[in-house]
């Protein structure tokens, strides 16, 4: 079971995957395979994904990326590289965490097989939001192995206790327990705000707030030929940022990835100065 992945910054869920691997009785090390981005660039080229695909999709099982990175905030060609994998064979799927209500999405026209996501981050449901699943209808099988519960079972025999699972066809049949009630709430009232426009319009309204940070960052903290940082200076007069994220609007969602010339450290403090609540993950 083969698993085609990126590297430009490893994913929180690669452990996942790697554990999935284990339980099947495949090695990582030699399964699960990575594009990189070239040398001096930080996101990934559609074609470098494809060249991978073409060059060893005979063996790849599952290809699986995420619609938005979250280091980079590079959106993926996502209907390319899917249809991609399945002229090779393989199951295509997408972690769409940071994609879901940030960029549109088109799961069954685009011939997705399967997709995950969280509510909680564009969505904006608060953390600990529900997460969500999905299947594409040309996978109606119920037999694929997996877990069974309650609430997969049909609403029309659930109550029969003959002991029988009768499964839910489609995505449905992969819950396993009722969703918690109290996480249904914020979710409704952020769903409710969403159904008062359109993703297009929303993903309008990005593009242009995206745009104007950009030009601001730009122009605020242009590279300085002659000031070369090594990372201890605090002279905000000689710093410069770097934009990992795309320029293309098209190939980005509502974020803009930076590196600064001066210590992240000193930036936060600068932050937390005025009112900014700060997360700090080290990338090791």
């Amino acid at each position: 079971m083969d698993e085609i992945w990126k590297e430009n910054s490893p994913e929180p869920v690669q452990y996942a995957f790697a554990s999935q691997m284990r339980l099947h009785g495949y090695d990582p090390e030699t399964s699960m395979i990575f594009v990189e981005p070239r040398k001096g660039e930080y996101t990934l080229r559609t074609e470098d994904i494809l060249d991978k695909i073409e060059a060893e999709g005979d063996s790849i099982a599952v290809v699986c990326f995420s619609g938005v990175q979250y280091y980079t905030g590079q959106f993926f060609d996502i209907p390319t590289i899917t249809k991609a994998g399945h002229e090779k064979g393989c199951y295509v799927g997408w972690d769409l965490a940071h994609a879901a209500g940030n960029v549109e999405l088109h799961l069954h026209d685009w011939e997705v097989d399967f997709a995950c996501w969280c509510s909680y981050k564009y969505m904006n449901s608060s953390a600990g939001g529900l997460a969500s699943i999905f299947i594409h209808e040309k996978h109606k099988t119920t037999d694929l192995p997996k877990l069974e519960g309650w609430w997969g079972h049909k609403y029309s025999t659930r109550f029969q206790m003959n002991n029988e699972h009768d499964p839910i066809p489609g995505a449905y049949h992969y819950r396993i327990s009722n969703t918690p009630g109290l996480l249904c709430a914020p979710l409704k009232a952020s769903l409710e705000i969403f159904n008062k426009t359109s993703m297009p319009e929303i993903k309008a309204k990005s593009k242009l707030l995206t745009a104007y940070l950009e030009m601001r960052i730009k122009n605020k903290y242009p590279k300085d030929p002659k000031h070369i940082a090594d990372g201890t200076s605090t002279d905000w007069k000689h710093v410069h940022v770097d934009i990992l994220t795309p320029a293309d609007i098209n190939r980005r969602g509502a974020q803009l990835s930076l590196s600064f010339s001066i210590n992240i450290t000193h930036v936060f403090e600068e932050l937390e100065k005025r009112g900014v609540v700060l997360d700090e993950r080290n990338q090791v």
